[in-house]
């Protein structure tokens, strides 16, 4: 029985049941964990489902307290607004927010899963998302919008359930993972497995691979910015308390890489990290379809695709190839390019630019830059 939901919710869980993956394996009990925010209409034909990138979670709204990651976009007379829609964000299978991953408790065991988690794929993450709408009474969607490895959620989705969503706007991701993106997440994906506490990935109840994981997200962070903007925020400037000093942090931009990989450190856990960095290595939407561009061309939504001309893991050149694909397969899509000295991290940064495009593309009044 589908589960009745007119009025306003917060962040809460759904168990599914079993759960068949992508690489043959089930998963005996997954559970999701989802954030609802503003009002279900009669017909259940106002969903916006927003898909989050790689170290989010299911709180992209949040409350007036607790902003979400995409609070500037979304929320009462936001650019989505939630008086007209009712968005939906989850939790991503793997992760380590509420929804099922390498942290639960394996059923069989009685012990958290760590390193026998099965792998799991961008597909495996849409189907579960999936899973849940069906769980939840809704049949199709308004809209489904996210950046990064959530872009690659939103391109799945157009493509796996092209008759049940109006609109998509996968923003500053790619059909494909590049093979210099994927470089960059081995370098991290080595920093977290060269450390001893990673204890082949059984580490709980401690904390882990602490190092390992920092220096994965200090990584990270290098390729999510720009050199204009570490260039404009930090130049050569040196810690005012600093003391010279063989190896040890002298410069301002090394100290903000480190507080960067510290913060990550004591909010998320780094087997889901290794978990979603191979999911999005594996992320191809031509795989067993025919290549990209033919899997591009199952898509029936309309298609704003947003991309970030200073974005160093997904190109714009690549969101053109995209665009070109789209209008190829007379799929209805436009393509706007924002330049952002915020790089990557543009498409949670620049919500004074993207938002009017987003508001006027789901209002269907059409889209200008």
């Amino acid at each position: 029985m589908a589960i009745d939901i007119i009025e306003v919710m917060q962040v809460q869980k759904v168990s599914l049941g079993e759960v068949l993956l992508e690489c043959g394996e089930t998963l005996p009990h997954v559970e999701v964990a989802f954030e609802t925010s503003g009002f279900l209409n009669r017909d259940r034909s106002n969903v916006v489902l927003v898909c989050h990138a790689l170290t989010g979670d299911a709180q992209a709204v949040g409350t007036t307290k607790n902003p979400g990651w995409w609070s500037g976009l979304i929320g009462p007379g936001k650019y989505i607004d939630t008086n007209q829609y009712y968005v939906i964000t989850t939790n991503v299978l793997g992760g380590c927010y509420g929804t099922t991953g390498p942290s639960s408790i394996n059923p069989k065991t009685g012990q958290p899963y760590g390193a026998d988690f099965p792998t799991v794929t961008i597909r495996d993450m849409v189907h579960v998302q999936y899973l849940l709408l069906k769980k939840l009474g809704i049949s199709k969607l308004y809209a489904v919008i996210g950046g990064s490895m959530g872009g690659m959620q939103v391109l799945e989705w157009g493509i796996s359930y092209p008759q049940m969503i109006e609109h998509i706007i996968p923003l500053a991701t790619s059909a494909y993972l590049s093979p210099m993106a994927i470089a960059y997440n081995d370098i991290g994906r080595q920093a977290i497995l060269s450390d001893p506490e990673w204890k082949g990935g059984h580490y709980y109840p401690g904390r882990g691979p602490v190092k390992g994981l920092s220096i994965a997200r200090m990584v990270g962070m290098i390729t999510y910015r720009t050199a204009d903007l570490f260039e404009e925020r930090f130049g050569r400037t040196m810690r005012q308390d600093h003391q010279v000093t063989q190896f040890d942090s002298v410069f301002q931009v090394e100290s903000y890489l480190r507080y960067q990989g510290e913060k990550l450190v004591d909010r998320f856990d780094a087997n889901s990290y290794l978990y979603l960095l191979k999911a999005m290595d594996s992320h191809d939407i031509g795989r067993g379809r025919g290549g990209w561009k033919t899997a591009l061309s199952h898509i029936k939504s309309k298609v704003l695709l947003i991309g970030i001309t200073r974005d160093l893991l997904y190109t714009v050149q690549h969101m053109e190839e995209m665009q070109s694909s789209l209008k190829q397969a007379r799929v209805d899509s436009t393509y706007i390019e924002i330049d952002s000295k915020f790089g990557h991290d543009g498409f949670l940064v620049e919500f004074e630019r993207i938002g009017p495009l987003v508001e006027s593309f789901l209002s269907k009044k059409g889209v200008h830059q």
